[in-house]
């Protein structure tokens, strides 16, 4: 009996055991669905809305025609710049070729236009830069085997050699890229629940859908365990190496995601400009033009190419109409920002929203408003100067009289150069001694930041 009795004890102790570990699993289950459970990020839904909503309202407040080009514009080339962003900034590739995708992606996507145009492929225009998407990655991945084998310098001069085999092939191939004429087509040819897009502003509307939507698909690709390892092949290959990976494999597939968003911003600059030409779209110039202004965006920041693009409208619609020597200032704007800021725009945006967290922006505003102080008054000096030389080398023979800014200046008067010279000279010398001073401020205000993190952490 006592047997008995010691075995039904032992039963129900098992019984409890197993009721007990069934509780806790279920207590686990339960706190692995309460730790599963993310809230939702309200900063990143707000930002993300207020670009919607930008991209929306835009053309409503800038209404005249020039306006609604430039948007257009910088729609696709947001586009474009991030997808090379996925290259220099993701992945640590310096490309020298990156027009190669976006202007084959065009001519691909302009023939797809004139045969539907025409009744053969039965494509709406709004499936026209995927069809240029999917040009950029045919020709991405059958570029991108040979590049990606190499990195670091190797790799750029590969892409800058392709650059140049291409758009040599401009003139050996006239059926495709269509000579030095370029290709033509009339992107008005069905109609799309009603709209037909023959005016800019249907168009506009087109470019920015693609825009919102690729720019999204992209900044998930940021969070992507691609887009993960990519960081790291950037950092450290050799590590990345170590635990397993092919570092060539991941720098191929990334080449051929940007190629595919490069594709589609060259598909809407077809369906914007309704031509294409090798002489621009393919050129070594070009993919330089894509480099330089996402660097000045700032490649370090998701968002830095975003500004890039912006920049890239400004200067080469508004600022070429004001001057002939819009290159030069964009140059010296460039060789500024590698010396000074070469995390670019969003760099200095993000490093002084940071000052700004810990309430110490007060204290760099007088130190600001000397820098741009000295700043004008030195590009004023610049400008004369520079203007004055282009117009004796240029434009000599429409007399001595320079329009600069609302004034006049005479090439032939002497005391115009001199009033030029020392403007400029004082105005560096202002200049020097207002950067040093902020440089100075800047430190303090650094130590003071790190401090405060300090006492935050003991």
């Amino acid at each position: 009996m006592s047997s008995i009795a010691k075995n039904d004890a032992k039963n129900s102790m098992n019984d409890s055991d197993v009721e007990n570990s069934k509780d806790q699993a279920k207590k686990q289950a339960n706190d692995q669905r309460y730790y599963r459970f993310k809230p939702l990020n309200i900063g990143r839904i707000l930002i993300w809305s207020l670009f919607a909503l930008a991209l929306i309202v835009a053309p409503m407040i800038f209404t005249s025609s020039l306006a609604l080009t430039m948007l257009s514009q910088m729609g696709y080339l947001i586009i474009i710049c991030l997808s090379y962003n996925i290259l220099l900034g993701q992945g640590g590739m310096l490309s020298f070729g990156h027009a190669v995708y976006t202007g084959l992606g065009s001519f691909i996507a302009i023939h797809a236009i004139n045969k539907a145009s025409g009744g053969e492929w039965p494509i709406p225009l709004v499936l026209i830069p995927i069809i240029g998407g999917l040009g950029g990655v045919f020709f991405a991945a059958m570029f991108g085997y040979v590049t990606t084998k190499k990195s670091g310098t190797t790799f750029a001069m590969i892409t800058m050699g392709l650059g140049e085999l291409v758009a040599s092939m401009a003139l050996m191939f006239p059926e495709f890229f269509g000579g030095e004429g370029g290709i033509t087509t009339d992107r008005v040819y069905s109609k799309f629940f009603g709209l037909d897009f023959g005016s800019g502003l249907q168009v506009y509307y087109l470019i920015a859908a693609y825009c919102f939507v690729c720019t999204a698909a992209m900044f998930a690709f940021t969070g992507t365990p691609l887009g993960r390892m990519l960081n790291a092949v950037r950092d450290n290959p050799e590590r990345v190496e170590f635990v397993g990976y092919n570092t060539q494999r991941v720098r191929y597939f990334a080449f051929i995601i940007a190629g595919f968003f490069a594709g589609i911003g060259g598909g809407l600059t077809a369906i914007n400009f309704e031509i294409i030409t090798a002489m621009d779209s393919v050129s070594v110039v070009r993919s330089g033009g894509y480099l330089l202004f996402t660097f000045l965006g700032g490649a370090t920041f998701f968002f830095g190419p975003i500004i890039g693009a912006v920049l890239l409208v400004l200067a080469s619609v508004l600022l070429s109409e004001l001057t002939k020597a819009w290159l030069l200032y964009l140059g010296l704007v460039f060789l500024l920002m590698v010396m000074y800021a070469p995390g670019g725009v969003a760099s200095l945006i993000m490093m002084n929203l940071r000052v700004a967290k810990f309430g110490h922006f007060k204290r760099l505003i007088k130190p600001y408003l000397g820098v741009l102080l000295a700043a004008v008054m030195t590009l004023v000096g610049a400008a004369s100067l520079v203007e004055m030389i282009y117009h004796i080398q240029l434009n000599a023979a429409q007399g001595p009289k320079v329009p600069l800014m609302g004034a006049q200046l005479d090439t032939s008067a002497a005391a115009t150069w001199a009033v030029a010279i020392v403007v400029f000279v004082v105005g560096l010398g202002l200049l020097e001694t207002a950067r040093r001073i902020t440089a100075r401020r800047w430190g303090q205000v650094q130590e003071a930041i790190e401090e405060s993190i300090k006492k935050g952490e003991g």
